[in-house]
């Protein structure tokens, strides 16, 4: 199998957009987007036709209900989205021979800790976006042992909607703006997220197409570790941006979701498995914010 198919879905979000811009630096692999317009979640009966069509060597699911605070009143959507379609895509591969690489969220943990959690730390979400993250994650699993499972936290890119823009936007409309200092994690560059899936990519095809080779759950996100203030204290120096910043407590800022206190991640079986080194996220903001042009 000299030239894969390789399929993208959730293609018009940030990590979809990243992974398309990817692929154009593999031109020996057959990779085409998907978004929701050919490809809706929500409709469970079109994922098996649609898969037919294409016969996906590799899937890549970008596509997720991401909206946390809006999934406590509509679960049914959330669930449908982030437990229900995983577990139809992982029973297409695993009756076709596909490789699912999966995209799952830090959130799947209480934030109760304060040292990065492995893959095999207890997993107890405490919002409901968590829950259906988490319940999709064992759905794939009872479907395809062999998936890879990648969780990552605190996504941006220069694509979509994230918090690096709502910053910037902020910034620029009221010149002041307060940011919780008590919620800890990783910020991920969906850039390097992107090649940190054809990485995997790579060491499958490498191993022959071989799934028991690269399967399993892994933690991804950009080195270091950090608090949302002090992430958006640093868009702001390496964009130049003047802005007065004033830290708050998470208890000053109610939402209808909780959020996990601390929710760093372990990468090092990631980075021993693929043998890569993840760049630092301030590396990775400052380089995000230059194909912005804000820096």
């Amino acid at each position: 199998m000299s030239q894969p198919i390789i399929i993208v879905t959730g293609a018009n979000g940030q990590l979809g957009n990243e992974c398309l811009d990817a692929a154009s630096r593999e031109p020996q692999w057959n990779i085409t987007g998907i978004g929701r317009e050919e490809l809706d979640l929500e409709h469970l009966g079109d994922i098996e036709e649609i898969m037919d069509d294409y016969k996906p060597d590799i899937i890549i699911n970008c596509a997720a209900y991401t909206a946390v605070d809006k999934a406590e009143t509509e679960r049914k959507k959330a669930s449908l989205i982030n437990s229900e379609a995983p577990a139809h895509l992982a029973a297409w591969c695993s009756k076709n021979k596909a490789l699912l690489i999966h995209i799952s969220t830090d959130y799947v943990f209480s934030g109760a800790s304060n040292i990065p959690y492995s893959e095999n730390d207890t997993t107890d979400p405490v919002n409901y976006y968590g829950q259906s993250k988490l319940q999709g994650e064992k759905n794939i699993l009872e479907e395809d042992k062999n998936a890879v499972i990648l969780r990552t936290s605190w996504v941006y890119s220069e694509y979509g909607h994230n918090f690096v823009k709502t910053m910037l936007r902020l910034a620029a409309e009221n010149g002041t703006v307060k940011v919780v200092n008590d919620q800890y994690g990783s910020p991920t560059y969906a850039h390097d997220l992107a090649e940190g899936i054809f990485n995997v990519i790579r060491k499958y095809i490498s191993n022959d197409f071989d799934k028991t080779s690269v399967g399993g759950t892994y933690h991804f996100t950009n080195s270091g570790i950090t608090n949302w203030h002090d992430f958006a204290k640093k868009i702001f120096e390496m964009s130049e941006t003047n802005c007065v910043l004033t830290p708050i407590p998470t208890a000053a800022f109610p939402t209808p979701a909780k959020r996990p206190e601390y929710s760093s991640l372990d990468t090092s079986k990631y980075r021993s498995a693929f043998n890569w080194e993840i760049p630092h996220w301030e590396d990775a903001l400052r380089r995000c914010l230059r194909n912005m042009n804000m820096s």
